[in-house]
């Protein structure tokens, strides 16, 4: 995974083992960053890996 590869909502449901809603909750709440290219929502791959930082920090 590259830090510059923009994902898809499915991309990141993947790779986080989560669903649609709750990838666009995340979103939603800005606990997951994004941006939107014209109608597509697509999630930098290094937001899910502060994501995935900050829930292992919250759980330590």
């Amino acid at each position: 995974m590259r830090d510059d590869e923009l994902l898809t909502v499915a991309e990141v449901m993947a790779r986080l083992k989560l669903g649609r809603s709750t990838v666009y909750d995340l979103i939603r709440t800005r606990q997951l960053s994004s941006v939107t290219i014209g109608r597509c929502r697509r999630i930098p791959a290094s937001a899910v890996g502060v994501f995935i930082a900050g829930q292992l920090e919250r759980a330590a």
